[in-house]
């Protein structure tokens, strides 16, 4: 027999072993089923390798002068069927170490595990920013300046405008309620109430600028600051007089039994729910359960919110914590990095030096990216989780996981909830029932976006471009690319892209305007 069916011997029948005792040499002879012989004697072994374990058994049982000391047991000398199936899998296994499969990094191996690179994009990510940061120290020394930003908010510290302005804002607060009481008890008409809303909401968003653009002591920091409490009570007195023109509709076709679902989608109510009383119209017509929804961490006005069971007084603590720090390094980061990289971009900027200003542009991406994350966390995590949690709001999802957008439209959509659930409950949704086309109504809503953007920068600014309104306006056909040709990563990876470049073209055409017009003259 050839040797080529030695080999396949083992896996293909059994074998029956025979052994012959020998003389002088010490030599056993093993004759096998198939033919194959082993000499003793230092001759030629044809042998496959299935034999090796029988071989080693018999050298066990044989002595000094080669002859045997005792008779082999016969379960010994026959491997039994279990036996023989392990010899011939670790033979398999020696004999074969390759199988079909995917290198790791291929997409087809459908491995996921990449913690190690991501820890490693983090430890680079530290040393160059830490690169970057010890050039900017040796470059410009210590910039932070505490006084300084003191200086942003109040130009005359006896003068406090901003402040002031935002006290007014208990005007309108004060007006929507008077007005929705008027309307519960039949007072004023129907078409009366509106029109008073109306004219109230307009002068939230009218009076506020008019202030700014007239009084020069308020500073571009203090007008951004009052107007955005401004457009988040404009947000809310809309949603407060829309809430309640629901209920008023509803109790006059005489329901029998108002429930949470009459003033915003059905949420189970948390745990400790119970132990507030449970608020129906008109009796919600208070100072304070509007006061309490003025300062809730909601754009959504409903007759009864999911409240805590108590207040958590670590967790308290630890938010508290986390303002006052990242509020310090908000403020140290913006010294220290933004400015300076700023100021130096304005000359590329005004002698239009194209690869200069690139470099200054991607120079800027980096620290104004990392302040942007940092306040997302100081602002939608640290900071409304506090306010929730001394009211005692149950409902904490501020944000979804927006860092795994794939496509632009659910950055938008998950970044925000509080304002993308106002966008879709008073907004988006009441168009689509009076049928108005999903595209539209997406479009209507990025510029309904697009308008407050440009407001809360070009007002406190003094002056009008437009830049961050195109910008906005410009997400429209940038949803629709990433949505159509870009899938996965790649649309997630575009989203980043966008975000990280977007945000410094807009604050370096801002400044670069905002420095013509008041040092120009000057330079």
């Amino acid at each position: 027999m050839s040797e080529r069916a030695d080999v396949r011997g083992p896996a293909t029948r059994r074998r029956r072993t025979t052994l012959t005792g020998g003389g002088g040499g010490g030599a056993a002879a093993v004759k096998q089923a198939n033919g194959s012989k082993v000499n003793g004697e230092g001759g030629k072994r044809i042998q496959c390798p299935a034999k090796i374990k029988t071989d080693v058994e018999v050298q066990r049982y044989s002595n000094n002068n080669g002859k045997m000391s005792k008779e082999m047991p016969e379960q010994q000398l026959t491997n039994s069927p279990r036996k023989q199936g392990s010899a011939v899998e670790d033979i398999s296994d020696r004999l074969s170490c390759h199988v079909l499969q995917e290198s790791l990094l291929s997409s087809a191996s459908g491995y996921s595990n990449y913690r190690g690179i991501l820890n490693w994009c983090v430890v680079m990510l530290v040393l160059s920013n830490a690169r970057l940061f010890l050039e900017n120290i040796i470059k410009y020394g210590i910039l932070v300046d505490p006084i300084q930003v003191v200086s942003l908010f109040l130009k005359d510290p006896y003068s406090w405008p901003a402040a002031c302005l935002i006290i007014v804002s208990n005007v309108f607060i004060l007006a929507a309620l008077y007005i929705e009481r008027r309307l519960t008890v039949g007072t004023i008409s129907k078409t009366t109430g509106q029109l008073l809303h109306i004219f109230n909401l307009t002068s939230v968003l009218i009076f506020p600028t008019a202030t700014i653009l007239s009084v020069t002591s308020i500073t571009p920091v203090g007008g951004v600051l009052s107007l955005g409490v401004y457009t988040v009570l404009f947000l809310k007195l809309y949603s407060y007089q829309d809430t309640n023109r629901w209920c008023r509709e509803i109790r006059q076709a005489k329901a029998k039994r108002l429930t949470r679902s009459y003033s915003c989608p059905s949420v189970a109510q948390s745990n400790g729910s119970e132990v507030h009383s449970h608020v129906s119209y008109p009796g919600n017509l208070t100072h304070r359960d509007m006061y309490y929804f003025v300062f809730a961490p909601t754009l959504c006005y409903q007759l009864n919110f999911p409240r805590s069971p108590r207040i958590r007084k670590r967790f308290l603590i630890r938010r508290l914590f986390e303002m006052f720090f990242l509020m310090q390094l908000l403020v140290g980061l913006i010294q220290q990095w933004m400015v300076p990289t700023i100021q130096n971009s304005m000359k590329p900027l005004q002698e239009m030096n194209f690869s200069r200003m690139v470099e200054r542009l991607l120079k800027l991406a980096v620290p104004n990216h990392l302040i942007w994350l940092i306040f997302f966390y100081w602002f939608f995590h640290s900071s409304m989780n506090f306010v929730a949690e001394l009211l005692q709001f149950g409902d904490r999802e501020f944000y979804r996981d927006w860092w795994n957008s794939e496509t632009v439209t659910y950055f938008w959509a998950n970044w925000n909830i509080p304002v993308h659930k106002w966008c879709l409950r008073h907004f988006y949704k009441p168009m689509l029932k009076r049928g108005t086309n999903k595209f539209l109504a997406q479009t209507v809503v990025f510029f309904l976006s697009a308008f407050f953007h440009e407001y809360l920068v070009s007002v406190p600014l003094k002056m009008f471009r437009l830049w961050a309104f195109m910008g906005m306006m410009a997400q429209v056909p940038l949803a629709w690319f990433v949505g159509r040709f870009l899938n996965g990563n790649y649309g997630n990876a575009a989203v980043w892209i966008s975000l990280i470049i977007g945000q410094p073209v807009a604050v370096l055409m801002y400044f670069h305007d905002y420095y013509v017009i008041h040092y120009g003259s000057t330079t």
